[in-house]
């Protein structure tokens, strides 16, 4: 669908960079497309709803539909990619999602914040819009150099198995407890418990990614721990580990 795969190297507060490839012009265009077609067909069905309140009362069907067609015209992409992890209906089938910068998710007010200038982008400023995407570092529009965010592919995760995960509530005498994590600093336990702070506001590529870099890095230097262990576990381990010799 797209010509390129454009990279970009995302830095987290967790000092570990990861590469994400860049939705291109192809991929957007298709999302576009199939997010128009269902948000126009929405406020065409307004209009035929409103067709029938004006029999009852002209002037307050007008108002209905102004509000609603607003409403619908510019939180239709601020709630999908809240509420979705940065897809909407059309992201979604395009195998594309929005993150921010950071690599986290996007926030209602960012998302908000980009899509504020997206039906003046598509209606008069679309050459401006696809040009932006073709010649930006990061394929940013006008609406995402606003918010802070990017439109990256749709890497899938696999889904983690809870019980891959440590217990809320674990024996005191839980193997985990003994590996030996006297090498670790306190600027590497940091970062770690920042990724297990933030892991549920990152996209599933993002986190599974940042785990098992984090897990890689550290691993080595955890005597005793196994090396099949899953990569949040094991850094959950890390952290009861040294809690349990503070």
């Amino acid at each position: 669908m797209d010509t390129l795969d454009d990279r970009m190297t995302i830095s987290t507060p967790e000092g570990v960079d990861f590469e994400v490839t860049l939705a291109g012009v192809g991929s957007r265009f298709m999302a576009s497309l199939l997010d128009g077609l269902i948000l126009y067909g929405a406020i065409f069905a307004l209009l035929i709803v409103t067709g029938f309140l004006a029999m009852a009362s002209a002037g307050a069907a007008v108002a209905l539909l102004a509000i609603t067609a607003l409403l619908v015209l510019f939180g239709y992409h601020a709630v999908f990619e809240t509420l979705n992890a940065g897809r909407s209906p059309g992201k979604a089938a395009a195998g594309i999602r929005v993150v921010r910068l950071g690599g986290g998710r996007v926030t209602f007010l960012s998302a908000m914040a980009r899509n504020l200038l997206w039906p003046i982008e598509v209606l008069a400023l679309a050459p401006i819009a696809v040009v932006s995407v073709l010649v930006g570092r990061r394929n940013q529009r006008l609406g995402d150099h606003i918010a802070g965010t990017v439109v990256v592919r749709d890497r899938k995760a696999p889904v983690v198995p809870a019980a891959v995960l440590l217990p809320a509530a674990y024996a005191p005498d839980a193997p985990f407890l003994r590996w030996d994590v006297s090498t670790l600093g306190p600027d590497e336990l940091a970062a770690v418990r920042r990724f297990l702070e933030r892991r549920a506001t990152l996209p599933p590529g993002a986190r599974a990614g940042l785990a098992r870099e984090l897990a890689a890095r550290l691993g080595p230097r955890v005597a005793g721990a196994p090396p099949d262990w899953h990569p949040e576990a094991f850094l959950e381990g890390v952290v009861a580990a040294k809690a349990a010799r503070a």
